[in-house]
């Protein structure tokens, strides 16, 4: 079955992380000023659609990490859901990106050993 081209696969990986952050930090600008909307915690359906709907977009995105999980459970917690935590997932994720993405560019430019003189 051939399946449609999704907009992830089309965008470069570092257009990929800033349309994530930027998800993220609507997603969690959101749930700061329309407190009382969000303000029940795991209670609040809006609030839980919200979530959702951004993890699928992060996994989407991004691929499946670590990071999310404990984004997500954490926003189910009143109070606690006021961290932004889906901007600092997104932002970890990032960071290792980077760190692995360095390693490699490293590796790929060290010359090459040469044989005995």
């Amino acid at each position: 079955m051939v399946q449609a081209p999704v907009l992830a696969d089309k965008l470069s990986p570092r257009a990929r992380f800033r349309l994530s952050l930027s998800l993220a930090l609507a997603a969690d600008v959101l749930q700061l000023v329309v407190l009382p909307a969000f303000v029940e915690g795991a209670m609040s359906p809006a609030d839980d659609v919200l979530d959702v709907v951004v993890a699928a977009v992060l996994v989407g995105l991004l691929g499946w990490h670590w990071e999310f999980l404990p984004a997500f459970a954490a926003e189910l917690i009143p109070g606690v859901d006021l961290v932004p935590f889906w901007t600092l997932a997104v932002a970890n994720v990032y960071r290792k990106w980077k760190r692995v993405e360095g390693h490699a560019e490293e590796s790929d430019t060290r010359p090459a050993l040469l044989g005995p003189p």
